[in-house]
């Protein structure tokens, strides 16, 4: 409890929380809609805001609200699957990577830098163009994951070789500590907001991702997300047609998605840091 009130001290980590709420009560209202969320034709075509539809109706026949709702759902799904994965193998590799050193960390290393310099975005689109008919929720997040880990194993590992070279490795070396408890009891809380904060911003990275490759029509676009939601309002051309509502907003909920989760990166990164909380304890002394 007192980590959350000293976190909601800072302006970002309280803004970014609530408009993060905001959004995943969005996301869960999705599961009490009335439409279904690929059926069109259900209410009437491209009506304005209004009290029986907040957010208007679409050129297919949509509720743009409750669409919207299942849109930052599966975004999220992506991203979050995006993320974690990518950094368990991140997680691994860099910490295998920085604490065995030797022939390990030059194949691993190897593989991270191969990702680094092929062009990534062509590999993407390529291989979501042979995948377009599979590329369900689950796997465009894996697809993700597969090219988001390398450079932040790249990251960590720098992290690690740091860290093995301190004092208090070789004294946990000479206790007779084993590997594990090594790098759970002393890296781990060193590298936590690295971690983390690799994690915000490869999800953030994912759903810009996931939205570029909607728009050029390499998902399926019958399933609902920021992306696909935003390529049917381009392809039905709802901004020149004056659909401001239909356009406006996926862009509005990225922006907002984005933002919430910098600022959450960024201030929970500063309160895990051990040099900011020994500067928090200085402080209060």
């Amino acid at each position: 409890m007192e980590a959350l009130r000293e976190l909601f001290r800072d302006y970002r980590f309280a803004v970014g929380f609530v408009i993060f709420l905001f959004l995943v009560v969005l996301a869960f209202l999705s599961f009490a809609s009335p439409y279904d969320p690929i059926r069109q034709l259900q209410v009437p075509r491209d009506r304005p805001p209004s009290r029986a539809h907040i957010l208007g109706t679409n050129s297919k026949g949509q509720d743009v609200f409750w669409e919207a709702t299942f849109s930052i759902r599966n975004s999220l799904i992506i991203a979050l699957i995006a993320g974690l994965v990518s950094r368990i193998v991140a997680i691994l590799v860099g910490f295998v990577a920085g604490y065995r050193g030797g022939t390990l960390d030059r194949v691993l290393m190897g593989l991270a830098d191969g990702l680094l310099v092929i062009p990534l975005f062509l590999i993407l689109v390529m291989v979501a163009m042979l995948l377009r008919g599979s590329m369900t929720l689950v796997n465009t997040g894996l697809l993700l994951a597969f090219f988001g880990w390398a450079w932040d194993a790249r990251t960590i590992r720098s992290q690690i070789l740091s860290l093995r070279e301190r004092e208090f490795t070789k004294t946990s070396v000479l206790s007779g500590n084993g590997t594990m408890s090594l790098v759970i009891r002393e890296y781990l809380p060193f590298t936590t907001p690295l971690i983390f904060s690799t994690l915000i911003n490869n999800i953030a990275w994912a759903i810009g991702m996931e939205i570029v490759l909607a728009i050029l029509g390499l998902v399926r676009l019958e399933i609902p997300t920021l992306g696909t939601t935003l390529q049917w309002a381009i392809t039905y051309q709802a901004m020149l047609l004056g659909h401001w509502w239909w356009i406006s907003t996926p862009v509005v909920l990225t922006i907002l998605l984005l933002v919430a989760l910098y600022w959450l990166s960024v201030s929970v990164s500063e309160y895990l840091d051990p040099r900011m909380r020994i500067q928090r304890v200085g402080a209060r002394s």
